[in-house]
């Protein structure tokens, strides 16, 4: 369980109670004393007798502070679409025409995103109606930065996907020097690939999805946005699956 969220929610849950107990005891003047302190003894017997009770509050007022709190990721989400979906510096992949949007923020160093590439890439293929937007978000050092300036910068030579899933599935931690083994396997020019990586406007494009990326509270890689839904973390492809038709059952509906 998500820890903060449900000391967040006991602290409700008994500000809930303590707002309760204050009413008993001093909101209620026409209520004769007597009265009162039997009210109180009926709770408290009723906590002794059927403690769940408590358990049973303290869900409700998670599932509705987590009802909230996805409401606001999604109207955030909806308020960087442009962002999100229109950013030259991106890539777009999958079907660029497709019904449903999905944006990977990624890290070419990090397990969970290598992990989970071949089933998210599949998927994509066998669907044929998502356009995928990839986003570089090195966060695990100088030498994911230099694996994404270098991915960013093959868009130049027409050979960014390529690259993108040779990288994707490096073994080992990539480098300066196993990055450009890489590049040079897959075809591309090496020593054009480093003049290329210095045009100001690959930092430019890191930073933007920086910027992104803490707009919308993203702090790991993997992290996907489908549609208006925020996906942190590696998730199955069934998931994604189940999540994809939901979307389009909504827009259908709408």
């Amino acid at each position: 369980m998500n820890r903060p969220l449900i000391a967040v929610a006991a602290l409700s849950l008994a500000a809930l109670i303590l707002s309760a107990v204050a009413l008993l005891r001093g909101g209620m003047d026409s209520v004769p004393p007597g009265e009162t302190a039997a009210t109180e003894e009926m709770i408290r017997t009723l906590l002794r007798e059927h403690p769940e009770i408590v358990g049973e509050a303290l869900q409700a007022v998670m599932e509705k502070r987590r009802l909230a709190e996805e409401e606001r990721q999604r109207l955030n989400i909806r308020v960087k679409a442009r962002e999100l979906n229109e950013d030259p510096g991106s890539v777009v992949g999958g079907n660029p025409a497709g019904d449903i949007s999905m944006v990977e923020f990624f890290d070419y160093n990090c397990p969970y995103c290598r992990s989970s590439h071949e089933s998210v890439s599949t998927m994509v293929a066998e669907d044929g109606n998502i356009r995928f937007v990839y986003k570089e978000y090195p966060i695990l050092g100088d030498s994911s930065v230099i694996a994404a300036s270098a991915a960013l910068a093959a868009r130049k030579q027409d050979k960014y996907i390529a690259f993108h899933n040779a990288l994707m599935t490096h073994k080992g931690r990539l480098n300066k020097v196993a990055v450009m083994a890489v590049a040079e396997a897959t075809g591309l020019d090496v020593a054009r690939l480093k003049r290329d990586m210095t045009d100001p406007e690959i930092a430019a494009i890191l930073s933007r999805t920086r910027t992104l990326a803490g707009a919308l509270e993203i702090t790991g890689t993997p992290a996907y946005v489908i549609g208006d839904r925020l996906v942190p973390g590696a998730v199955d492809a069934a998931s994604f699956k189940a999540l994809i038709a939901e979307l389009r059952k909504d827009k259908e509906d709408s």
